[in-house]
Order: structure tokens, then C-alpha cells, then sequence
């Protein structure tokens, strides 16, 4: 928990083909040799994360990828896992082989790159092994480099900066919405699923979030909450609260304070609030024997009451007048070719191991096969009757969802 986690750093994905130098590439701009580097093409097979530091912009994610020009059965499988890759890229580098040029395979990943609107820097590798300057006609900014001599490398690393996305690094999970000195209380149960001696990520973010913005944390567990707040000499500016026990902390805390939820923070930060809140409408139209895909995005082992496989389900039912059929997808990769149509409903974790982008995507691709989706904080709310008012912290006057 010391480290910035992965769906919180700037994900830069690397793309090119076999033995373009990707792998080099990473190398040299970690100073480490961390990916494994080999003469025969294909030596990359699924993508390889490698965190570092890039100042100014902080913690970084680089995705070492397989060659874009693979082939084969296998080879194909590769490049389509590459390919996805691309839905949780805030910016990509794709490298090019000094001496061979651009071809058609860069071409392709350029104008995906492009559709998807994702920044980029064409960069061209080895070029310890030409005797020219590489000039290009293109509106991606390029750089010149070689992996074995280091050269070019720092001016990699400052086109990195300067054509990184100018707003990853301003989003919040509450500094809009807190002012400094405020008193911000958590609500924290002792979750079974996080290991002994830590707190869950949203927790954790959410805590480092409010001392960011100079505002003070308040963390209790539901059994001495009311305690907390009679022992408080002023009124918190917020509530925030564990959606397993949303029931309880609403009935305990007076409608002139503020509440929500870690996953509701998170709808926002990682997603779309807008969206999740009006996915929430197909709820009542829901009938036993509906489908109903549930998605996570780690493969944790579920333990006892797992909220998203025992806990919402049982609510669900319940709220229906019967039993629904549920399937799961676990894990980072959502597939593209995965068929969302034969769900009437899509309930989503807090996404807190994903970026935003990747988060968005899969929005997008529920909203495209025209699927209604919301989070678990969302729908935990909406069953309890109480979604307006621990959303109400977020709208402002012309009642959408503030952006951050």
C-alpha cells in the first residue's frame, strides 16, 4: 500500500513490431533491465507492466507489448491481447525500426490510436544503426533514439511530458467537494477481503485523497460511528461510508450532513456517475430469470458474504420477487468480442484497479450494445432508497454530476 497502484499512474503503452526494440526501449527509460531483450522476434507474448517515476508527471505505467506484426494461431491471439491493451492507454509510444521505416502495421495502430484519440510519439529506434536523419510526414510528434546508447532518451523522456494528457494528473476523488480543515469521517468495516494489517484500495486512495486536500480524516468502524459524531464539536463536511452497511450509517446520520459512499466516489472518479445513476432505472423492470452480468476488475477469491457474489445478488433477488441469473467477469481484460446484449442489467465493481480510460471503455461498450450499468455502490443505494441523497454531494446547480 506504499506504492501508487497501478490504476492510479499515467498508463503509457508501447507498441511496434517484433524486434522494433520495445522491450530495449523500456529498459533504457527505466535504467534497469527489466524486460527480457532477445534477438528472436516474438520474444514479448502477453503484455508486461513495469511501474517507475516520470517528473514531472509522477508515477508511470509502462505496457511493454507483442510485435503488432505477428503471425501464426498463436501470433494472432497476441497481437488481438495487444490490441486491448489500447482501452487503458492514456498515451502510447509506438516504435519504429530506424531502418526499416513505417509501414503498413504502424500505419494501422496509428489510425486506431487516432480513432480512440489517444496522445502519441512515434518513436524511432536504433538509430545507432543509420547514417541519415529520419524525417517524417505525419501530426504525431517523433523522436529519434537508441536503446543500446541511451541516446535520444531524455528528449523521449521530455516529448513524453509535454504531449502526455494535459488533465490525468488533476483528477480527485473529493477535492472539489471538501475544503481544507474540513473533517471528512469513514466508515470503515473490517472487510474479510482485505489481508490482515491493511485496509481495502478505495479506503486507502480516499484517505490519502482528504490529507491532500488539507482536510482531516476521521476513520471509525459502524459500531462506534454515532460515538464519533457526538464526540465531533462540529458538524463533518462529509460522510463516507462502506456500501455494505449504507443501511445503518444513513439511518445514523442526520439529513444535514452530507453521505455516500467509497464506491459512489469512485462512479465518479473512475466512471460516470451520470450514466450509473440512470442505469438504475431498468431495476424495476427487471423479472426472475433475467440476466444479469456482474463485472470485477481483480480476481480476488471471494470469502463469506463476497458483496458482489452473495450480497447483491440476495438484495436483487429480493427486490425482484425472485431468482435472476447471474453471470461474472473477472479480471483486466474485458474481451472485445464479448456479448453484452443478453443482459438486461450490468453491475460493476468500484473499478479502483483500472484507470479512468479503461473504466470509460467499458462504459461505452455497455452504453453501444444498449445495456444499462451501474456500480455497486450505485445499485446498493438505489435498493436501500436512498440514491438521491448520497449523490446529492455531487450535483451542482443544474443537477448533473460534477466533473473532476
Amino acid at each position: 500500500m506504499n506504492s501508487t497502484p497501478r490504476g492510479s499512474r499515467l498508463n503509457i503503452a508501447i507498441f511496434g513490431k517484433r524486434n522494433a526494440g520495445k522491450s530495449s526501449l523500456i529498459n533504457a527509460l527505466t535504467g534497469q533491465n527489466i524486460a527480457l531483450v532477445s534477438d528472436a522476434p516474438g520474444t514479448t507474448t502477453d503484455p508486461v507492466y513495469k511501474a517507475m517515476e516520470l517528473l514531472p508527471l509522477g508515477p508511470i505505467e509502462l505496457i511493454d507489448t507483442a510485435g503488432i506484426d505477428d503471425e501464426g494461431k498463436l501470433g494472432e491471439l497476441r497481437v488481438k491481447r495487444s490490441m486491448q491493451v489500447l482501452n487503458q492507454s492514456d498515451m502510447v509510444l509506438l516504435v519504429v525500426d530506424a531502418t526499416e521505416g513505417v509501414s503498413i502495421y504502424e500505419h494501422r495502430l496509428l489510425n486506431m490510436v487516432r480513432e480512440k484519440k489517444i496522445p502519441a510519439v512515434l518513436v524511432f529506434n536504433k538509430s545507432d544503426l543509420i547514417d541519415r536523419e529520419v524525417k517524417v510526414d505525419s501530426d504525431i510528434p517523433f523522436v529519434t533514439v537508441s536503446s543500446k546508447t541511451r541516446e535520444g532518451i531524455n528528449e523521449l523522456k521530455r516529448v513524453i511530458v509535454e504531449n502526455a494528457p494535459a488533465d490525468w494528473c488533476e483528477e480527485t476523488i473529493l477535492g472539489d467537494i471538501v475544503s481544507p480543515r474540513d473533517t471528512v469521517v469513514l466508515v470503515v468495516p473490517v472487510d474479510l477481503e482485505a489481508p490482515k494489517g491493511r485496509l481495502i484500495l478505495p479506503q486507502v486512495q480516499t484517505i490519502r485523497d482528504v490529507l491532500d486536500h488539507d482536510a482531516y480524516a476521521v476513520v471509525t468502524k459502524e459500531d462506534e460511528y454515532l460515538n464519533v459524531l457526538k464526540n465531533l464539536k462540529k458538524k463533518p463536511a462529509l460522510v463516507i461510508t462502506d456500501s455494505q452497511v449504507f443501511r445503518q450509517v444513513a439511518k445514523d446520520t442526520p439529513s444535514d450532513i452530507p453521505l455516500t459512499s467509497f464506491s459512489i466516489l469512485f462512479a465518479r472518479y473512475k466512471g460516470d456517475l451520470d450514466t450509473m445513476i440512470d442505469g438504475t432505472k431498468a431495476i424495476d423492470s427487471l423479472r426472475p430469470g433475467d440476466s444479469i452480468l456482474i463485472m470485477e476488475t481483480c480476481t480476488h477469491h471471494p470469502i463469506g458474504d463476497d458483496i458482489g457474489r452473495v450480497k447483491i445478488p440476495k438484495w436483487l433477488n429480493r427486490h425482484v420477487g425472485g431468482e435472476l441469473h447471474y453471470d461474472y467477469l473477472a479480471g483486466r481484460d474485458m474481451p472485445n468480442d464479448y456479448n453484452l446484449k443478453r443482459y438486461k442489467l450490468i453491475i460493476h465493481c468500484g473499478a479502483c484497479m483500472i484507470n479512468r480510460r479503461e473504466m470509460l471503455y467499458r462504459i461505452s461498450r455497455a452504453v453501444d450494445a444498449g445495456v444499462p450499468i451501474v456500480n455497486y455502490g450505485v445499485i446498493i443505494a438505489y435498493l436501500n432508497g436512498i440514491l438521491n441523497r448520497v449523490t446529492r454531494p455531487f450535483y451542482n446547480m443544474d443537477n448533473r454530476a460534477l466533473k473532476v
